[in-house]
């Protein structure tokens, strides 16, 4: 009886060690830091999973974990697990290179020519960020070359989508980074003449789905969304918001956003629940409306809440956070806003223009001169825990944040940066 008694106890203790073991182990799968695959993240809305990041940094800033060269471009960087990849300018070259996240060193290349030459922007890289989907990467450069690569930097397909369609290079060349749609990669082409606005090609071949649209393309890159069991592909083109059908290119519904005139829309649409959030600036202003299966009700339209010239706002608990003003114009402030009651809840005046991510309950905002600002993600006040000076140079590329390392780049150098506690 007591022999089978210390058994039991054993065995007890043993199955407790055990169901311990693997409670710890799905505790850390799910507190694992998600990839970043594309444009602003997971889900094209600048909001990392599972990350944990430390409450304040060092008067230095973050530690810096390696940093090496890289050409031109406002392209950010993609991630997935233990692959990184990159698209700059090298020369008369659009350069895709693939990296080790942990050292920065490159592990292969493809390279496209290109011969772009901005009238606007000192900048002459590519804009798009490219998109890891599995085993595949897609590439779009400044003048429309669209490519798919094996995850070795081999290439599966590529076509010229402007000489194809007639497409303009707009202000500053080809700047909306496509989208992958189950078996399709959705591109703004901007082929108004051609009717071919909006064009989906296949992901194996690389030929033509479908196309859609008289429009010419914007810098605003499309997402996915399914609202009330109905898929919806969300572009905005230079003129019109869109939804579409991805498997078709059929519209579901369109309403006017846009400017005549030197102006662009920039800022990924916001979808929480069944409401969308467009913003520009330029007297464009900001657009909240309801989304329905085929139709689209407007709730309100402002100049006044967030008008931002090309940053997309953040989503969480209810609220946006997003830059009010304009880059080229020197002032910018951050708010935070009640789209449901049309009400800023509060505004840090004079922040200048950024770029915000959202991890953790904190705002990480990277600002145009190379300042690095960690917020608490708060609808109460502003509430700033850090900052750091990383660039000192004019800084547009989008960062990425994975598994607590921050992806910065410029024109000259890409940093990572341990945001991690």
């Amino acid at each position: 009886m007591l022999m089978g008694g210390r058994r039991s106890l054993t065995e007890c203790r043993l199955r407790s060690a055990v169901t311990l073991a693997i409670a710890l182990s799905a505790w850390l799968a799910q507190t694992q830091a998600g990839d970043w695959p594309q444009i602003l993240g997971p889900h094209r809305d600048g909001r990392a999973d599972n990350e944990t990041l430390a409450d304040s940094w060092p008067a230095s800033g973050p530690k810096l974990l390696w940093e090496r060269p890289v050409g031109r471009g406002y392209a950010g960087v993609s991630i997935v697990g233990e692959r990184g990849v990159l698209f700059h300018r090298v020369e008369n070259e659009e350069v895709v290179e693939g990296f080790d996240v942990k050292t920065g060193i490159s592990s292969w290349k493809y390279a496209m020519p290109t011969s772009y030459v901005s009238g606007i922007s000192p900048d002459d890289g590519p804009r798009c960020v490219p998109i890891i989907h599995g085993e595949r990467v897609i590439v779009f450069g400044v003048q429309g070359h669209l490519a798919c690569l094996r995850a070795d930097g081999k290439k599966v397909w590529a076509r010229d989508t402007h000489a194809e369609f007639r497409a303009g290079e707009g202000y500053f060349g080809a700047g909306s980074s496509p989208i992958v749609e189950g078996d399709k990669v959705i591109v703004n082409v901007g082929g108004a003449k051609a009717g071919a606005g909006i064009v989906a090609f296949s992901l194996e071949t690389g030929n033509p789905v479908w196309k859609a649209m008289n429009e010419a393309a914007s810098y605003s890159s499309p997402v996915a969304v399914t609202v009330n069991g109905v898929r919806h592909v969300i572009v905005e083109t230079r003129l019109t918001t869109v939804s579409l059908n991805p498997d078709t290119g059929a519209i579901r519904f369109e309403t006017p956003f846009g400017m005549r005139g030197p102006t662009v829309n920039g800022a990924n649409p916001t979808v929480v629940g069944d409401r969308l959030f467009l913003t520009a600036s330029y007297g464009i202003g900001a657009v909240f409306a309801k989304i329905g299966s085929a139709s689209i009700e407007k709730l309100w339209d402002s100049n006044d809440l967030i008008s931002s010239q090309y940053a997309t706002c953040i989503a969480d608990g209810g609220v946006l956070y997003g830059i009010h003003g304009r880059d080229d114009q020197g002032r910018a402030s951050l708010r935070c806003i009640d789209p449901e009651k049309q009400k800023i809840l509060w505004e840090k005046e004079d922040f200048d223009y950024a770029t915000l991510l959202f991890a953790d309950g904190k705002l990480l905002a990277q600002k145009t001169d190379g300042m690095f600002v960690l917020l608490k993600a708060s609808p109460e006040q502003y509430t700033e825990l850090a900052s750091a000076q990383v660039f000192n140079t004019k800084t547009f590329a989008l960062p990425a944040l994975a598994s607590g390392r921050l992806y910065v780049r410029d024109d000259h150098a890409l940093k990572c940066l341990d945001l991690r506690r």
